[in-house]
Protein backbone atom coordinates (compact mmCIF):
# COMPACT_ATOMS: atom_id res chain seq x y z
CA UNK A 1 0.00 0.00 0.00
CA UNK A 2 2.77 2.43 0.89
CA UNK A 3 4.69 1.57 -2.28
CA UNK A 4 1.68 2.06 -4.53
CA UNK A 5 0.71 5.33 -2.81
CA UNK A 6 4.24 6.66 -3.14
CA UNK A 7 4.53 5.62 -6.79
CA UNK A 8 1.21 7.28 -7.63
CA UNK A 9 2.22 10.49 -5.84
CA UNK A 10 5.56 10.49 -7.66
CA UNK A 11 3.98 10.06 -11.09
CA UNK A 12 1.44 12.85 -10.48
CA UNK A 13 4.20 15.18 -9.32
CA UNK A 14 6.38 14.37 -12.35
CA UNK A 15 3.50 14.97 -14.75
CA UNK A 16 2.81 18.34 -13.13
CA UNK A 17 6.49 19.29 -13.34
CA UNK A 18 6.64 18.46 -17.05
CA UNK A 19 3.83 20.93 -17.76
CA UNK A 20 4.97 23.70 -15.40
CA UNK A 21 7.87 24.90 -17.54
CA UNK A 22 9.83 26.03 -14.47
CA UNK A 23 13.58 26.46 -14.79
CA UNK A 24 15.63 23.78 -13.06
CA UNK A 25 18.65 24.44 -10.88
CA UNK A 26 22.04 22.83 -11.37
CA UNK A 27 24.52 22.07 -8.63
CA UNK A 28 27.59 24.33 -8.51
CA UNK A 29 30.91 22.55 -8.37
CA UNK A 30 29.57 19.28 -9.78
CA UNK A 31 32.07 17.08 -11.60
CA UNK A 32 31.72 14.54 -14.38
CA UNK A 33 30.95 10.98 -13.22
CA UNK A 34 33.82 8.54 -13.00
CA UNK A 35 32.12 6.02 -15.27
CA UNK A 36 29.84 6.36 -18.33
CA UNK A 37 26.06 6.19 -18.17
CA UNK A 38 24.46 5.09 -21.43
CA UNK A 39 21.09 6.31 -22.64
CA UNK A 40 18.20 3.85 -22.61
CA UNK A 41 14.52 4.78 -22.81
CA UNK A 42 13.57 1.73 -20.72
CA UNK A 43 16.08 2.58 -18.01
CA UNK A 44 15.87 5.00 -15.11
CA UNK A 45 17.91 5.81 -12.01
CA UNK A 46 16.73 5.66 -8.40
CA UNK A 47 18.63 7.60 -5.73
CA UNK A 48 18.30 7.31 -1.98
CA UNK A 49 18.35 10.78 -0.41
CA UNK A 50 19.84 10.84 3.10
CA UNK A 51 23.65 10.64 3.06
CA UNK A 52 23.55 9.57 -0.61
CA UNK A 53 22.41 12.74 -2.36
CA UNK A 54 22.43 14.97 0.72
CA UNK A 55 24.61 15.02 3.81
CA UNK A 56 22.47 14.27 6.83
CA UNK A 57 18.77 13.43 7.02
CA UNK A 58 16.15 15.53 5.25
CA UNK A 59 13.54 15.09 7.96
CA UNK A 60 15.89 16.52 10.59
CA UNK A 61 16.69 19.58 8.48
CA UNK A 62 12.96 19.97 7.90
CA UNK A 63 12.33 19.82 11.65
CA UNK A 64 14.95 22.51 12.21
CA UNK A 65 13.18 24.75 9.71
CA UNK A 66 9.80 24.15 11.33
CA UNK A 67 11.23 25.07 14.72
CA UNK A 68 12.49 28.35 13.31
CA UNK A 69 8.90 29.04 12.24
CA UNK A 70 7.51 28.29 15.73
CA UNK A 71 5.83 25.00 14.81
CA UNK A 72 7.02 23.42 18.07
CA UNK A 73 8.91 24.17 21.28
CA UNK A 74 12.58 24.07 22.31
CA UNK A 75 12.31 20.71 24.06
CA UNK A 76 11.24 19.12 20.76
CA UNK A 77 14.18 20.73 18.97
CA UNK A 78 16.54 19.02 21.41
CA UNK A 79 15.22 15.67 20.23
CA UNK A 80 15.72 16.60 16.57
CA UNK A 81 19.24 17.87 17.36
CA UNK A 82 20.21 14.63 19.08
CA UNK A 83 18.80 12.47 16.28
CA UNK A 84 20.61 14.49 13.63
CA UNK A 85 23.87 14.41 15.63
CA UNK A 86 23.64 10.64 16.03
CA UNK A 87 22.83 10.11 12.36
CA UNK A 88 25.70 12.24 11.10
CA UNK A 89 28.28 10.77 13.47
CA UNK A 90 27.19 7.16 13.00
CA UNK A 91 26.77 7.57 9.24
CA UNK A 92 23.83 5.16 8.94
CA UNK A 93 20.14 4.92 9.75
CA UNK A 94 18.86 3.52 13.02
CA UNK A 95 15.22 2.33 12.76
CA UNK A 96 14.32 3.58 16.25
CA UNK A 97 15.74 7.04 15.66
CA UNK A 98 14.11 7.32 12.23
CA UNK A 99 10.72 6.13 13.53
CA UNK A 100 10.87 8.60 16.41
CA UNK A 101 11.70 11.41 13.97
CA UNK A 102 8.79 10.50 11.68
CA UNK A 103 6.36 10.30 14.60
CA UNK A 104 7.54 13.70 15.80
CA UNK A 105 7.18 15.23 12.34
CA UNK A 106 3.68 13.79 11.88
CA UNK A 107 2.51 15.17 15.20
CA UNK A 108 3.98 18.58 14.36
CA UNK A 109 2.29 18.92 10.95
CA UNK A 110 -1.09 17.58 12.09
CA UNK A 111 -3.78 20.16 11.35
CA UNK A 112 -1.61 22.15 8.93
CA UNK A 113 -2.45 22.51 5.26
CA UNK A 114 -0.46 20.55 2.67
CA UNK A 115 0.02 23.71 0.59
CA UNK A 116 1.53 25.50 3.59
CA UNK A 117 4.11 22.77 4.18
CA UNK A 118 5.05 22.65 0.49
CA UNK A 119 5.71 26.39 0.49
CA UNK A 120 7.75 26.17 3.69
CA UNK A 121 9.66 23.23 2.25
CA UNK A 122 10.98 25.47 -0.53
CA UNK A 123 12.35 27.90 2.04
CA UNK A 124 13.85 25.16 4.20
CA UNK A 125 15.63 23.70 1.17
CA UNK A 126 17.40 27.02 0.59
CA UNK A 127 18.20 27.48 4.28
CA UNK A 128 19.47 24.05 5.30
CA UNK A 129 19.63 21.58 2.43
CA UNK A 130 21.05 23.18 -0.73
CA UNK A 131 24.59 23.45 0.64
CA UNK A 132 24.53 19.81 1.79
CA UNK A 133 24.06 18.22 -1.64
CA UNK A 134 27.00 15.95 -2.54
CA UNK A 135 28.39 17.31 -5.87
CA UNK A 136 29.62 13.85 -6.89
CA UNK A 137 26.23 12.21 -6.49
CA UNK A 138 24.56 15.18 -8.15
CA UNK A 139 26.85 14.67 -11.16
CA UNK A 140 25.84 11.01 -11.39
CA UNK A 141 22.17 11.99 -11.44
CA UNK A 142 22.85 14.59 -14.11
CA UNK A 143 24.63 12.00 -16.26
CA UNK A 144 21.44 9.92 -16.31
CA UNK A 145 19.38 12.99 -17.19
CA UNK A 146 21.79 13.96 -19.97
CA UNK A 147 21.43 10.43 -21.36
CA UNK A 148 17.67 10.96 -21.60
CA UNK A 149 16.76 8.84 -18.58
CA UNK A 150 14.36 9.70 -15.77
CA UNK A 151 15.82 10.10 -12.29
CA UNK A 152 13.84 9.58 -9.09
CA UNK A 153 14.60 10.17 -5.44
CA UNK A 154 13.48 7.31 -3.19
CA UNK A 155 13.32 8.23 0.49
CA UNK A 156 11.54 7.70 3.80
CA UNK A 157 11.24 11.48 4.09
CA UNK A 158 7.78 13.03 3.48
CA UNK A 159 6.99 12.96 -0.22
CA UNK A 160 6.28 16.72 -0.26
CA UNK A 161 9.82 17.47 0.95
CA UNK A 162 11.32 14.89 -1.40
CA UNK A 163 9.48 16.49 -4.33
CA UNK A 164 10.86 19.91 -3.46
CA UNK A 165 14.42 18.54 -3.42
CA UNK A 166 13.90 16.63 -6.67
CA UNK A 167 12.50 19.69 -8.42
CA UNK A 168 15.28 21.96 -7.21
CA UNK A 169 17.88 19.48 -8.46
CA UNK A 170 16.13 19.16 -11.81
CA UNK A 171 15.25 15.49 -11.29
CA UNK A 172 12.15 13.76 -12.63
CA UNK A 173 10.36 13.29 -9.31
CA UNK A 174 10.41 11.57 -5.95
CA UNK A 175 9.05 8.59 -4.09
CA UNK A 176 8.55 9.28 -0.38
CA UNK A 177 6.43 8.49 2.66
CA UNK A 178 2.87 9.70 2.09
CA UNK A 179 1.21 11.50 4.99
CA UNK A 180 -2.58 11.24 5.05
CA UNK A 181 -4.53 14.41 4.37
CA UNK A 182 -8.24 15.13 4.23
CA UNK A 183 -9.43 18.25 2.48
CA UNK A 184 -5.83 19.36 2.06
CA UNK A 185 -5.14 19.14 5.82
CA UNK A 186 -2.75 16.64 7.44
CA UNK A 187 -4.35 14.14 9.82
CA UNK A 188 -1.11 13.12 11.56
CA UNK A 189 -1.20 9.60 10.07
CA UNK A 190 0.69 7.85 7.28
CA UNK A 191 -0.77 6.09 4.24
CA UNK A 192 0.66 2.62 4.81
CA UNK A 193 4.11 2.29 6.37
CA UNK A 194 7.12 4.63 6.00
CA UNK A 195 9.00 4.21 2.73
CA UNK A 196 11.95 2.44 4.29
CA UNK A 197 13.83 -0.79 3.59
CA UNK A 198 11.68 -3.30 1.66
CA UNK A 199 8.97 -0.66 1.15
CA UNK A 200 11.38 1.27 -1.08
CA UNK A 201 11.81 -1.79 -3.28
CA UNK A 202 8.02 -2.17 -3.52
CA UNK A 203 7.64 1.48 -4.54
CA UNK A 204 10.37 1.22 -7.18
CA UNK A 205 8.80 -1.95 -8.56
CA UNK A 206 5.38 -0.27 -8.74
CA UNK A 207 6.79 2.81 -10.47
CA UNK A 208 8.78 0.70 -12.93
CA UNK A 209 5.62 -1.20 -13.89
CA UNK A 210 3.68 2.04 -14.39
CA UNK A 211 6.52 3.58 -16.44
CA UNK A 212 7.21 0.40 -18.48
CA UNK A 213 10.80 0.28 -17.27
CA UNK A 214 13.06 -2.76 -17.40
CA UNK A 215 14.59 -2.96 -13.91
CA UNK A 216 17.49 -5.04 -15.19
CA UNK A 217 18.53 -1.97 -17.21
CA UNK A 218 17.96 0.52 -14.35
CA UNK A 219 20.42 1.85 -11.77
CA UNK A 220 20.03 2.50 -8.05
CA UNK A 221 22.22 4.36 -5.59
CA UNK A 222 22.30 4.28 -1.78
CA UNK A 223 24.55 4.60 1.27
CA UNK A 224 22.62 2.25 3.55
CA UNK A 225 22.39 -1.51 3.98
CA UNK A 226 18.69 -0.93 4.65
CA UNK A 227 18.36 -0.25 0.91
CA UNK A 228 19.83 -3.58 -0.22
CA UNK A 229 16.31 -4.72 -1.29
CA UNK A 230 16.06 -1.71 -3.64
CA UNK A 231 19.63 -2.06 -4.89
CA UNK A 232 19.10 -5.77 -5.56
CA UNK A 233 16.12 -5.01 -7.81
CA UNK A 234 18.13 -3.29 -10.52
CA UNK A 235 20.79 -4.41 -12.92
CA UNK A 236 23.18 -1.60 -11.97
CA UNK A 237 23.40 -1.10 -8.17
CA UNK A 238 25.86 1.40 -6.70
CA UNK A 239 26.96 1.94 -3.10
CA UNK A 240 27.50 5.65 -2.46
CA UNK A 241 29.18 6.78 0.79
CA UNK A 242 28.33 3.28 2.08
CA UNK A 243 27.93 2.21 5.69
CA UNK A 244 30.07 -0.75 6.75
CA UNK A 245 27.40 -3.40 6.11
CA UNK A 246 26.60 -2.12 2.62
CA UNK A 247 30.30 -1.77 1.78
CA UNK A 248 30.90 -5.41 2.73
CA UNK A 249 27.82 -6.58 0.79
CA UNK A 250 28.76 -4.51 -2.27
CA UNK A 251 32.29 -5.89 -2.34
CA UNK A 252 31.05 -9.45 -2.07
CA UNK A 253 28.70 -8.94 -5.04
CA UNK A 254 31.16 -6.72 -6.95
CA UNK A 255 28.84 -3.73 -7.00
CA UNK A 256 30.40 -0.40 -7.82
CA UNK A 257 31.28 1.85 -4.88
CA UNK A 258 31.77 5.61 -4.73
CA UNK A 259 32.68 7.58 -1.61
CA UNK A 260 32.52 11.36 -1.88
CA UNK A 261 33.48 11.92 1.74
CA UNK A 262 37.04 12.80 2.73
CA UNK A 263 39.14 12.13 5.79
CA UNK A 264 38.05 10.24 8.87
CA UNK A 265 34.36 9.49 9.33
CA UNK A 266 34.03 11.79 12.36
CA UNK A 267 35.27 14.66 10.23
CA UNK A 268 33.44 13.83 7.02
CA UNK A 269 30.00 13.44 8.56
CA UNK A 270 30.54 15.47 11.72
CA UNK A 271 28.30 18.13 13.19
CA UNK A 272 28.28 21.32 11.10
CA UNK A 273 29.58 24.46 12.77
CA UNK A 274 26.08 25.93 12.77
CA UNK A 275 24.90 23.18 15.09
CA UNK A 276 27.67 23.91 17.59
CA UNK A 277 28.47 22.30 20.89
CA UNK A 278 25.14 23.43 22.30
CA UNK A 279 23.21 21.22 19.90
CA UNK A 280 25.24 18.19 20.90
CA UNK A 281 24.85 18.96 24.59
CA UNK A 282 21.15 19.60 24.22
CA UNK A 283 20.74 16.45 22.16
CA UNK A 284 22.60 14.37 24.73
CA UNK A 285 20.37 15.71 27.49
CA UNK A 286 17.31 14.85 25.43
CA UNK A 287 18.59 11.34 24.82
CA UNK A 288 19.15 10.79 28.55
CA UNK A 289 15.66 12.08 29.32
CA UNK A 290 14.11 9.81 26.69
CA UNK A 291 16.05 6.83 28.03
CA UNK A 292 14.86 7.51 31.57
CA UNK A 293 11.22 7.75 30.48
CA UNK A 294 11.49 4.41 28.69
CA UNK A 295 12.92 2.60 31.73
Amino acid sequence: MAGEASAEAARKSAEAAETSGKAQETAPGATEPEFPVHGDDRAAAFFDLDNTVMQGAAIFHFGRGLYKRKFFETRDLARFAWQQAWFRLAGFEDPEHMQDARDSALSIVKGHRVSELKSIGEEIYDEYMAERIWPGTRALAQAHLDAGQKVWLVTAAPVEIAQVIARRLGLTGALGSVAESIGGVYTGKLVGEPLHGPAKAEAVRALAAAEALDLSRCAAYSDSHNDIPMLSLVGHPYAINPDSKLRKHARELEWRLRDYRTGRKAAKVGIPAAAGVGAVAGGTAAAIALHRRRR
